[in-house]
């Protein structure tokens, strides 16, 4: 099978890009930090200091050019409640600005009972969903969107998410212990799922971007997150 190298450096380069972007930006940062799985992870990505019109913008352009670089089709965009609402809405919006308008819908999380009522708000979920969100960490956001895409008679087909952290998810047992699995969430959704994922930028992305600029004071960081990855990271 032939490899479009071109597409890759493209794609290679637009996940570089949105580090860089993600670290002026302030929304990824390294120290240490606990997760919801309980690790101290050597970074941390926290969406919601993409929090101007700016930087909305420009992270609307990074999840389109990616959308576009994957060839996943898709006939429109939701956004799950709560933080992937302005996402999908700033994602729909560049989508058209770039030649592909489609409708978009999203969720409340609490139903109405006047107006139009339910939780459902913006276009008729129909044809194949792509669900708009920052990053998985157990899959579960996507699997209740998922039921909701369905329960409306449409197709949960694709997931856009900014970052791929590569890591093993969690799971809790029966004895309400929390364990490390060996699949990461983006995969459980690819595999178990069957949804197609598209990320701006993975684990592998982040780490080839300390390990470019390992002159400029992120040595130490690099050997963090490489260390972590070795603990908890999936190919």
């Amino acid at each position: 099978m032939s490899v479009n190298t071109d597409a890759a450096a493209s794609t290679d380069a637009l996940a570089q890009d949105f580090v860089q972007f993600c670290v002026d930006a302030g929304v990824l940062r390294f120290g240490e930090f606990k997760t919801k799985a309980g690790r101290l992870s050597p970074y941390f990505f926290n969406a919601g200091l993409f929090d101007d019109g700016a930087k909305l913008a420009r992270l609307a352009q990074f999840y389109a050019q990616a959308l576009l670089a994957s060839g996943i089709e898709f006939d429109m965009v939701f956004g799950p409640a709560y933080k992937g609402i302005p996402l999908g809405a700033a994602v729909a919006i560049e989508l058209a600005r770039l030649g592909k308008n489609v409708p978009f819908a999203y969720n409340r999380k609490e139903a109405k009972d006047h107006g139009e009522g339910g939780t459902l708000v913006g276009a008729p979920l129909k044809g194949r969903v792509l669900i708009v969100d920052d990053v998985m960490s157990a899959g579960t956001a996507a699997r209740e969107s998922i039921a909701l895409i369905r329960a409306a008679g449409a197709t949960p087909h694709a997931v856009a998410i900014a970052l791929d952290r590569q890591e093993k998810a969690t799971e809790v047992g029966s004895d309400g212990a929390v364990r490390d699995v060996d699949h990461s969430a983006v995969q459980y959704v690819q595999n178990q799922l069957g949804l197609q994922v598209c990320a701006i930028a993975r684990l592998a992305d982040l780490l080839q971007y300390l390990q470019d600029h390992a002159g400029e004071g992120l040595a130490g960081h690099l050997e963090r997150v490489q260390a972590y990855r070795q603990r908890y990271g999936v190919t």
